[in-house]
């Protein structure tokens, strides 16, 4: 019914103590019996107390409760639900204690989570109305396309001016609009051709006044169940040729650069061209001159397979999710990070963009003062890169090891010399391997 019990007299003191947890054990003790509980408890809970016990005393049979909290632990307080009943007029009270711990634990990851949770959105709001800005002062026009339906689901001013100049705006009108037969039938193989390689272009389409000439280029994105074609429409020509290479602003613009998360755009071999700030903070370097036309494997990854991975699966798949990786920066720091990544195709060439996020202070839902030995095979293999071989093969032995011990003491019912037997070892070597492991566990008794 309760973590601990109390027999308490009229007056307050205790005269017995019985504890019913092993997580009380040295916070609750047999050094309380003989003092007065008020005198126990922190400052705030004493006023708590005294109405629990007068209340109690005034009404015999009654039950009544109260949160109450005690100065006795290490790393914090003693957090305790009493419920009381008196025997009677001036006779003794029973008090029952339930360790709120626990439930203060779980409140607190809970916290730690809706901040977490928080951060996030109003990150992402943030990242959307750089996205919108960024969608409307673009040059280009551009469009973004049902896959199926082929109507505009989103598009930018500058597309509604060159398409369509009597409409604000040409969200929800089937696409191509506004373009000779010619242009429309290319633009038709266009998306074709986009949904079976990823991407394409087609050049010189004309408008329906024939006031225009346009380069058109088109890319297939698939988004969990839905398919969406992102089209840019620039001038004809207006991309010839070939021009000094985009600096680090022209890549990333000036929003990008101001992003939370590392941003980071390679060559097609993995070679830095742009770095935005918080890339430059991750990999402890000063400017961006020190990370322009080296390999992003000397900052990304565990080891150069990391990078070679990623390259490998951006060329066949345009697109990569949540790869989890590390950040090595030059000072000798590590991070734990997820990347994103997809290829970007222009006529300057091809590039790759790497959005790289610092999971390091994620909410966690293990309790921080659970053991330091993995406890599965999944955690050690999340291991892999970070640790040598062989320290991973003896902690995969450790983790089994462990594991069996703690079976057999619960198959024998916590009896160490039955699950010693069991085991096939020695009384002194399961002890020893109990001490080794910090398996708790009750003493001989009745063995």
């Amino acid at each position: 019914m309760a973590d601990f019990t109390m027999l308490l007299d009229h007056s307050g003191h205790i005269l017995e103590l019985s504890v019913n947890s092993e997580d009380l054990a040295g916070a609750v003790d047999d050094s309380w019996i003989g003092r007065d509980l008020r005198d126990l408890a922190t400052a705030e809970s004493r006023a708590r107390l005294e109405e629990l016990l007068n209340r109690v005393s005034a009404d015999p049979g009654a039950v009544a409760s109260c949160d109450a909290s005690h100065d006795v632990v290490d790393d914090g307080d003693l957090l305790v639900r009493y419920r009381a009943v008196a025997r009677g007029a001036d006779a003794e009270i029973l008090l029952l204690g339930q360790d709120l711990r626990p439930e203060a634990n779980l409140r607190q990851q809970l916290m730690n989570a809706q901040q977490a949770l928080e951060q996030d959105y109003w990150r992402l709001r943030q990242i959307e109305t750089r996205y919108r800005r960024l969608f409307d002062m673009v040059g280009d026009a551009i469009i973004v396309v049902d896959g199926d339906s082929h109507r505009v689901i989103e598009s930018n001013p500058r597309a509604a001016a060159l398409l369509a100049p009597e409409l604000d705006s040409i969200a929800g009108k089937a696409f191509p609009l506004g373009l000779d037969k010619s242009g429309q039938r290319s633009i038709k193989t266009l998306l074709d051709e986009a949904r079976a390689s990823g991407r394409g272009q087609v050049e010189d389409i004309g408008t329906v006044a024939g006031d225009h000439r346009f380069d058109v280029y088109a890319n297939f994105l698939r988004q969990g169940n839905e398919a969406r074609f992102l089209v840019r429409i620039a001038e004809h020509g207006s991309e010839a040729g070939s021009g000094p290479a985009p600096g680090a602003d022209q890549l990333l613009g000036a929003s990008l650069q101001a992003s939370p998360d590392a941003i980071l755009v390679t060559d097609d071999d993995g070679r830095v061209v742009a770095a935005n700030q918080t890339f430059l903070e991750l990999a402890q370097v000063v400017s961006q001159d020190q990370v322009l036309g080296q390999l992003a494997d000397r900052w990304l990854g565990r080891s150069g397979v990391d990078l070679s991975v990623l390259l490998t699966n951006l060329r066949k798949n345009n697109s990569v999710k949540l790869f989890s990786t590390t950040l090595q920066g030059e000072q000798g720091s590590s991070a734990d990070v997820e990347v994103s990544a997809t290829a970007l195709t222009s006529p300057r060439g091809r590039h790759l963009a790497f959005f790289i996020r610092d999971v390091g202070r994620r909410v966690v839902t293990e309790h921080p003062s659970a053991a330091q030995l993995p406890r599965s095979i999944e955690q050690i293999t999340k291991r892999v890169g970070r640790v040598p071989l062989k320290d991973l093969v003896r902690e995969s032995t450790d983790v089994i090891e462990a594991l069996c011990i703690e079976a057999a003491l619960a198959l024998t019912h916590d009896n160490r010399a039955s699950a010693a037997e069991l085991l096939g070892l020695s009384r002194q070597s399961l002890y020893a391997k109990l001490r080794r492991y910090e398996i708790d566990g009750p003493s001989d008794e009745g063995e």
